[in-house]
């Protein structure tokens, strides 16, 4: 199974690949828009904030419009990754205000957790709850745990949407997916047997 993974200047590129490699793919990282627009699979990963993020994505020629023929019009499989997945949402709130693909509803907001004692960013293993079934967590067991690296988190979408979510001082946004489209706030590449999983679903997924 082919997978094209973005390379727009954000993003953990070499783990990203190697993740999926060891998942049985065959990886292309590449910033080429015409590539894009061919894929089989679409991989956006994302590190850092969503202005600078979306920004990036913006500068690559042609990208967002092959992103919007590959993922929208022909409907190829879609995985955003940390801030990857915040991109779909409508708007990011970052430091400033950036709008995002437009893909998801929602936006881009700051964790509050309850508990002062947390500390933000939020880093570290968190367990996954499950809020419905869907086929990117299928076979992942109970207390599933995942790497979270953040501090923004998507909000106010639609509860259809939701497929996961961790605890951090309240519900965080954990994975989101809708028709074709897919998400986690977490690193695949970095959560070992949770995340290989994960990404070995997404490459046998067919929406």
């Amino acid at each position: 199974m082919q997978a094209v993974i973005i390379d727009y200047g954000s993003g953990n590129l070499r783990s990203a690949a190697k993740a999926f490699e060891r998942a049985g793919a065959a990886v292309r990282v590449t910033g080429d828009a015409e590539e894009v627009r061919r894929a089989e699979r679409v991989v956006l990963p994302g590190v850092g904030a969503f202005a600078d993020c979306r920004r990036g994505l913006d500068a690559v020629p042609g990208m967002v419009e092959a992103l919007e023929e590959a993922v929208r019009r022909r409907g190829r499989p879609f995985l955003g990754i940390c801030v990857g997945m915040q991109l779909m949402a409508e708007r990011g709130r970052e430091f400033e205000t950036v709008p995002g693909l437009g893909w998801l509803q929602g936006e881009v907001v700051a964790i509050r957790p309850s508990d002062p004692r947390l500390k933000i960013p939020h880093m570290g293993w968190n367990e996954l709850e499950l809020r419905r079934p869907h086929a990117l967590v299928e076979g992942l067991p109970a207390g599933a745990h995942a790497y979270f690296v953040h501090s923004f988190h998507l909000a106010g979408g639609d509860p259809a949407d939701l497929v996961a979510t961790t605890d951090y001082g309240g519900p965080v946004t954990a994975i989101v997916a809708r028709d074709n489209l897919a998400g986690t706030q977490f690193h695949p590449e970095k959560s070992q047997e949770t995340g290989l999983r994960l990404i070995a679903n997404f490459l046998a997924w067919r929406p």
